[in-house]
């Protein structure tokens, strides 16, 4: 059995998986209810929220990529730096799924180097405000300082709210770039009466 079953009741196939069984709905629900670093940070604080942080430090074009960078923990939790270095097919498993969210959303797989640094100002400031006192080096935070601001972690109820709203204004936002894109890749490049073997009456 590879498969796992999600709140819509998709069966979710972590070795196959398919485009048309990402529902928003399940990516808002299991982020807002999974918390950061395997659960010890100091207080409960969710995915969702961290991914909402990430996504209002990017500009308006890579937001909804920011959401969704760490959807692939809906499906196979939050695997931690160290484990996930030592275990090279949990990263191979990783890819594939986010090849299918990146499917399901009309995405890009290749992530914006925007979305990677606003990554790690997140990681810096939630190390600095939520973890407990720790003077060693995180070698992936080298040279990245943390936001002056410091982190309120919301309620699982409040992540998930937050996250969907947002997450399904950027999918609408998204939608409607991409129809503009359409428009504008097909659109003539001069007026009708303009192009070749056409004039004015």
């Amino acid at each position: 059995m590879s498969w796992i079953t999600t709140l819509t009741g998709q069966q979710f196939d972590l070795l196959q998986p398919r485009a048309s069984k990402v529902n928003p709905l399940d990516i808002a629900h299991s982020l807002a209810n999974l918390c950061r670093f395997n659960g010890h940070s100091d207080r409960f604080y969710s995915v969702a929220q961290h991914s909402c942080m990430v996504a209002d430090l990017v500009p308006e074009e890579h937001r909804l990529t920011a959401l969704l960078h760490d959807a692939t923990e809906a499906y196979i939790g939050d695997i931690t730096r160290p484990l996930k270095a030592l275990l090279p097919n949990a990263r191979q498993i990783e890819t594939h799924i986010w090849h299918a969210i990146c499917a399901r959303f009309g995405l890009n797989p290749a992530l914006p180097a925007c979305v990677h640094d606003a990554d790690m100002i997140a990681l810096a400031t939630e190390r600095r405000d939520l973890m407990p006192p720790d003077d060693t080096p995180w070698p992936c935070l080298a040279g990245t300082q943390p936001l002056t601001q410091r982190v309120r972690p919301w309620s699982c109820e409040e992540a998930f709210h937050r996250y969907q709203m947002q997450l399904l204004n950027e999918l609408t936002n998204n939608n409607r770039r991409q129809a503009i894109a359409r428009h504008r890749a097909n659109a003539p490049s001069k007026p009708a009466y303009l192009q070749e073997g056409r004039h004015c009456a």
